[in-house]
């Protein structure tokens, strides 16, 4: 669970970084699956910074996710969220309201309420076809980003969050399933690589138009709904014993307390410039 919180921190201060770097990078072709989007994007100090941040935040997941049930460790990585929110506070001089406060109170609980009552990692091995699904989804999370990347700014930034929210949750389950040298004949890999690859080229498009806000929401809902559904069903997953409604709860208030603070997805509006007095009649 440290390694998983560890992860949420380098997200959530990798996504401030990003979404400034994102906002100040021309729109191209403004589709969905535009890869010289990512060309442009890393001429911008932040949004290397952001990048090495995320590196390491995977590393964490990894790690994570060899210990500890995949529902437990996307809703840490749902927390990242929060993290945003005081980042950007600080960083970005945003003042969190008493009921934004209130929603980081909801995800430490709800984190703590996991931690006490999550079990280790399901040991049930992964079936050949889950591992091709997981490839099938992978490829469908690019098809779904190049039509959404057509689609009007609003509903837009709505499905690309979520495709890419898609395609990190694929790579949450398929590290599940890869395993030594026998990897690399695995469709789980390249899913693994394709699911990452898409969820950073549809996130990185999301961020740069659109409402951001919007965006981090489908983000959260895609990359911890999906996996923990199936690390439960397929990979064994399960809380302590007499402790499922503990886990549930726990879930529930820490990806609400997330999506409660989307918006520090933003970055700062520039101030408009004063408006010239009206003329006095005379």
């Amino acid at each position: 669970m440290l390694c998983a919180l560890g992860s949420a921190v380098c997200f959530g201060t990798a996504s401030v970084l990003q979404a400034v770097a994102a906002r100040a990078t021309g729109p191209g072709t403004g589709s969905g699956v535009d890869p010289a989007l990512m060309l442009r994007v890393l001429r911008q100090w932040r949004y290397l910074a952001g990048l090495g941040l995320d590196g390491l935040g995977f590393v964490l997941q990894i790690i994570a996710l060899r210990s500890i049930p995949i529902y437990a460790v996307g809703a840490a990585l749902a927390s990242s969220l929060a993290v945003t929110a005081v980042v950007a506070a600080r960083l970005m001089h945003t003042r969190l309201t008493r009921t934004e406060w209130a929603a980081v109170g909801m995800v430490c609980a709800g984190l703590a309420m996991l931690g006490l009552s999550s079990g280790p990692e399901g040991d049930r091995p992964g079936t050949p076809a889950l591992e091709w699904a997981l490839l099938a989804a992978a490829v469908a999370v690019l098809v779904l980003g190049a039509a959404a990347g057509r689609l009007p700014d609003r509903p837009r930034a709505l499905v690309l969050g979520l495709a890419s929210g898609t395609g990190f949750g694929v790579v949450e389950v398929a590290v599940r399933l890869v395993d030594g040298w026998s990897a690399l004949t695995s469709p789980a890999l390249y899913a693994l690589l394709l699911g990452g690859a898409a969820g950073f080229l549809l996130l990185t498009s999301a961020l740069q138009r659109g409402s951001v806000t919007t965006a981090t929401a489908g983000l959260v809902l895609g990359e911890t709904i999906g996996p923990s559904v199936v690390g439960v069903v397929c990979l064994g997953d399960e809380p302590r014993e007499g402790l499922t409604w503990l886990a549930v709860l726990g879930f529930a208030v820490a990806v609400s307390g997330a999506l409660a603070l989307a918006r520090f997805g933003e970055p700062p509006e520039p101030e408009p410039e004063g408006e010239p007095e009206a003329a006095g009649a005379g």
